[in-house]
């Protein structure tokens, strides 16, 4: 240590003046490159960055580049959520904790775009899709582990992760890979290139390029539960129950095999189906003067569908009803076993940026460039109905599309100047301008509609008193079974509004919402003695539909000596709802209690979450702290840092509202005639609703550690070992209590493991290597009340282990074959009753809980 090197900016990643970084693997020699100043090495900055160059991003056996950073980065987690609405075609994803939205992603350290998706329920993140950016395209990727909104804005809470593209000239590679899972499922092939190509004798353009397909998985059990049970051998099953009329009827049984499009249980859970096609591309040209063009984007296709929750006789969605010519209707005719909707997505992403940077001939730095991005989602519902178009339903839907767009004009600029001192002080500053849209573009009209079942007696056939109208005798004269008197006749049955499991967008929920925002900033850094560096930090936003905001950062790194050196940072930041957050609007199937119901969410800024308390939502604030150690001793190289990040108004969705037409239900029915007053098209089939809100206050605390060593054997021969390990927990410093119930409170501090780390070893035999890696994922614990008694099932912690060897044919070629969690382990089952359906293990857990998976890939450089 003890660098005598040109100050830069606290993050070090140079995002605010565009600059790319240059990037090797080794921690200490990991250089970072900008406009503003010579290099500083990634032990000597004063905030953790992770720092993956091409043989770390290509030792990892996933192409999804979600996975590939949950493998390298401790700290960051994803899972699988196999019925989420649109969580199953983009995954949410957790940095040191915080929900995505909490992270800002960087591609050639410029801002990417929000994809169209709001998670429902939770924060409700709408971030960038980072499975958009294909492995194949990345030179590097730098993960920043710090606050860092007064360097790069709204959305930089919890850290910054930054994109670096390859750009070569010359050369590319090409690689194939195809792997299945022990279960003999989940069969995935992916096929991703790159070629670097000259521009002219001063220019480069590097195309990447990726096609992926992989198939449904399935853990599951066949469906059996109190209210309804296609599992005679299960102890639940009860022949006295009123659904064994079903489960006796051979016809009804063979039906419920073909209940789902895919899987042997009616209720599969598991990964998706899905495909992709991506390609990315990055561009740049040498002016003269020292001046250079470049652009980069992409554009990205991809598709995913998985199931909902299956639908039953008698759950209020396959009813009987009463026709026009007072016969009884089922959708049983439909499907004779009743079935489990599809939901499938087409998501298209695509981006363009480009600028001109350089330096003028009085020092100064600039980088102009403009950006612009759009995500969108288009959603189909198959293998279902509109239950209140009765017998004319149709089976597929088009519930309607969301859509992001973006665009950005940035100024950025940096100089040195001289203060008398060893090292000059470097000043960074600049402003933005961007404008947002989030777009709801309604379904068809089949999707939404209100048909005849949505009220009781569609066809006039009874009176108040329950005698019959005209028109009932006059059915009943036809032979029809009609009686008025009786009111479980199905004449009054009223069932669900809209495509069941996603009713579509209606023009009442369809529409625009947009905004604008300024900033400007400033950033100082400089070596104030050959051991201490300092840096500071200050950026204004105004955002056209909040009140501005300012916010800063301090940060400093000092070297005790050549081997230990601390650093430490102090910044707070914002993050501001997105249109879409304000925006949105769902109605699928959850089960807030335990028991499939339709749940809506809708917009805090809107009639129906105002007629049931809600206020429109203000910007999350926060304050983040980091004390670090960084050591190199001869091979071992070592950093530990402390952080804390204290957010304020945290936006997050409340617990689901019970909603019932019961008069005796109290609060339930109340939110029922809320809903009613508020204009709700079908408020008698939905069961909860909810809403995002400002809700509570949090802190999340932790600790990274991260250490290499290259272990050197007798016969010359190294093993590279690379260590990391991250704490982290979460708590309330408000009270929650009036937006979540007991359960939820409970899982937001103790359902994700708190202690996570990975150790990896790479060992080469001559023309052959060996990498091995471990993943450990600490205790966690879940909490569910079965018959009003609070339970608490504790996971034991979970050690999952990959291997792979591969053996290099030439300098060009080699085979890699492997396996990830090769011991098949699994976390424990459900043992309190808390997941129904068919669900087996936790479909929310960033652990993984699909088993043993088995590879082969093909890697050619030319």
């Amino acid at each position: 240590m003890n660098t005598k090197l040109t100050a830069i900016s606290c993050a070090v990643i140079t995002a605010i003046s565009g600059g790319p970084l240059a990037i090797a693997d080794d921690l200490e020699e990991v250089s970072v490159t900008g406009v503003r100043g010579k290099p500083r090495s990634v032990s000597d900055s004063p905030v953790p960055v992770d720092v993956f160059g091409a043989e770390s991003l290509e030792s990892v056996s996933y192409t999804d580049t979600n996975d590939v950073l949950k493998t390298l980065v401790p700290s960051y987690n994803v899972s699988r959520q196999p019925i989420s609405d649109g969580g199953t075609f983009i995954r949410p994803a957790q940095l040191r904790g915080m929900p995505t939205d909490k992270t800002l992603v960087l591609v050639n350290s410029k801002r990417r775009h929000r994809a169209a998706l709001v998670e429902i329920g939770g924060s409700g993140t709408q971030a960038a899709d980072i499975a958009t950016i294909p492995s194949s395209a990345l030179k590097s990727v730098e993960v920043l582990r710090d606050g860092a909104a007064a360097q790069y804005g709204s959305d930089a809470i919890a850290g910054v992760i930054n994109f670096i593209l390859k750009d070569n000239a010359e050369g590319g590679e090409f690689s194939v890979s195809s792997g299945q899972y022990s279960e003999g499922d989940g069969l995935q092939t992916t096929a991703s290139g790159n070629i670097g190509l000259p521009l002219g004798s001063d220019g480069f353009l590097s195309i990447s390029t990726e096609v992926s397909k992989s198939e449904f998985t399935s853990r599951s059990e066949q469906y059996c539960e109190t209210w309804f049970c296609l599992d005679k051998n299960n102890p639940l099953y009860d022949p006295s129950a009123g659904y064994a009329r079903y489960t006796e009827d051979d016809a009804f049984m063979a039906g419920s095999k073909t209940a789902s499009l895919e899987s042997d249980v009616v209720n599969p859970w598991g990964q998706p189906n899905s495909k992709a096609a991506r390609l990315f591309f990055n561009a740049g040209y040498n002016l003269s003067g020292g001046s250079e063009l470049y652009a980069f984007g992409n554009y990205s296709s991809s598709s995913a569908d998985g199931g909902f929750y299956y639908r039953y006789p008698g759950n209020g969605t396959i009813e009987d009803l009463r026709t026009e010519d007072g016969s009884i209707y089922s959708p049983l005719e439909i499907f004779p076993g009743g079935f489990t909707p599809r939901f499938s997505g087409d998501v298209a992403d695509y981006s363009l940026v480009s600028g001109w940077r350089g330096e003028w001939g009085n020092g100064l730095n600039y980088d102009v460039s403009a950006r612009y991005g759009y995500s969108e989602i288009d959603y189909t519902l198959k293998n279902t109905i509109n239950p209140s178009l009765g017998p004319d339903t149709p089976t597929s839907f088009k519930p309607g599309t969301l859509a992001n767009e973006e665009t950005q004009l940035q100024a950025d600029f940096s100089r040195d100047f001289d203060i008398g001192r060893a090292q000059p002080l470097l000043a960074a500053f600049g402003f933005s301008y961007m404008d947002e849209s989030y777009d709801i573009t309604g379904g068809d009209a089949m999707s939404y509609a209100a048909g005849p079942y949505a009220t009781q007696d569609p066809w006039g056939f009874c009176n108040a008193d329950g005698t019959a109208t005209s028109a009932g005798l006059g059915v009943i004269a036809g032979g029809s079974s009609l009686d008025c008197a009786n009111p479980d006749d199905p004449v009054y049955t009223v069932v669900g509004v809209g495509s069941n499991g996603f009713p579509g967008y209606s023009p009442e929920y369809s529409g625009s919402y947009s905004r604008d925002s300024y900033a400007l900033y400033a950033d100082l850094s400089t070596d104030l003695t050959d051991d201490l560096f300092v840096q500071a930090a200050m950026r204004f936003e105004d955002y056209s539909d909040f009140d501005s905001e300012l916010v800063g950062k301090l940060a400093l790194q000092y070297d005790i000596n050549d081997h230990l050196g601390v650093r430490s940072s102090v910044g707070t930041g914002f993050r501001a709802p997105t249109p879409g957050q304000q925006g949105t609007t769902n109605v699928s199937t959850r089960l807030p209690n335990g028991f499939p119901v339709a749940t809506g969410l809708f917009p805090a800024s809107g009639d129906v979450a105002g007629a049931l308390g809600a206020k429109p939502l203000k910007p999350e604030t926060s304050t983040n702290y980091t004390l670090g150690l960084t050591a190199d001793w001869e091979k071992l190289a070592l950093t530990v840092d402390f952080y804390r990040i204290d957010v304020d108004d945290r936006t997050y969705a409340i617990s689901t509202l019970d909603v019932s037409t019961d008069t005796a239900s109290g609060a339930a029915y109340d939110n029922y005639l809320a809903l009613v007053d508020a204009g709700v098209v079908g408020a008698e089939s939905i069961g909860g609703v909810f809403y995002f809100t400002n809700a509570f206050d949090t802190r999340t605390q932790g600790v990274d550690v991260v250490a290499t060593y290259p272990l050197e054997w007798s016969n010359g021969a190294t093993t590279n070992l690379t260590a990391s390990v991250n704490y982290n927990a979460s708590e309330f410093t408000s009270d929650p209590s009036e937006y979540l119930n007991d359960e939820d409170q409970y899982d937001f501090e103790h359902f994700d493991p708190k202690l996570r780390g990975v150790l990896s070893a790479m060992q080469e035999f001559g023309d052959f290597s060996l990498l091995a890696r471990a993943n450990w994922y600490g205790s966690y614990e879940n909490y569910n009340k079965v018959g009003g008694v609070k339970q608490v099932q504790e996971f034991d912690p979970i050690v999952m282990v990959d291997l792979e060897g591969k053996y290099r044919f030439s300098d060009a070629t080699s085979v890699s074959m492997g396996g990830r969690n090769i011991f098949d382990q699994y976390p424990e089952k459900d043992a309190i009753e808390d997941y129904c359906c068919g669900r087996i293990y936790s479909s929310a857990t960033v652990v993984d809980w699909q088993g043993s998976f088995y590879y082969m890939r093909l890697n050619h450089n030319f």
